[in-house]
């Protein structure tokens, strides 16, 4: 699985693999998605890189992605790349390394100047094309549409149980629930 792409400027700096999932109970729960995202080193591997010019950031899981402020492998991988310590970012899917276009564009503007390739399971991007910068930034757009979408989903759903009465929520801490008064 080569790509083209890839050139030996790249291969020359590390590929880093970034995992995340979005919360605690999907890193329990969902083991294969992080066996799926442990087995991009191999998809390294066959880009041309050598098993010891490739890292893991694995800091942020259980962390959503919708914004970058406790996500510091995030901020390390921006960071390593504008370091130009990097040359291929590596994630499942691109929309695991950030869930809204404030976080996106800012990465594919770093990855553009300092010529670091970002892959996916669909395929390897170069940010610093047109059509490398198209492809990844529709991508983010539809992402951050979809985290929108799925928000809207569950704020939907919570109306309508609240609605019929079944809506049950957690009291703040020191109020307890009393007895229903009729006639209000």
């Amino acid at each position: 699985m080569k790509s083209e792409l890839v050139t030996p400027s790249h291969l020359a700096r590390k590929a880093v693999v970034y995992i995340r999932q979005s919360t605690p109970h999907q890193v329990v729960s969902n083991q294969e998605s992080l066996r799926l995202q442990y087995a991009l080193r191999q998809r390294a591997c066959e880009l041309g890189w050598r098993e010891a010019a490739i890292d893991v950031i694995d800091t942020d899981l259980g962390l959503s992605g919708a914004s970058i402020a406790h996500r510091n492998g995030f901020k390390e991988l921006v960071g390593r790349v504008g370091l130009s310590e990097v040359g291929l970012i590596l994630s499942i899917d691109v929309t695991r390394l950030a869930r809204n276009c404030t976080d996106w564009y800012p990465l594919l503007d770093i990855c553009g100047l300092r010529g670091c390739l970002i892959a996916d399971r669909d395929g390897v991007y170069d940010p610093g094309t047109p059509n490398g910068r198209l492809l990844l930034g529709l991508k983010g757009s539809i992402s951050e549409l979809e985290l929108h979408t799925i928000r809207s989903r569950l704020t939907a759903g919570l109306l309508v149980k609240a609605e019929r009465g079944e809506l049950a929520v957690m009291l703040p801490i020191g109020l307890i629930a009393g007895p229903e008064r009729s006639g209000r």
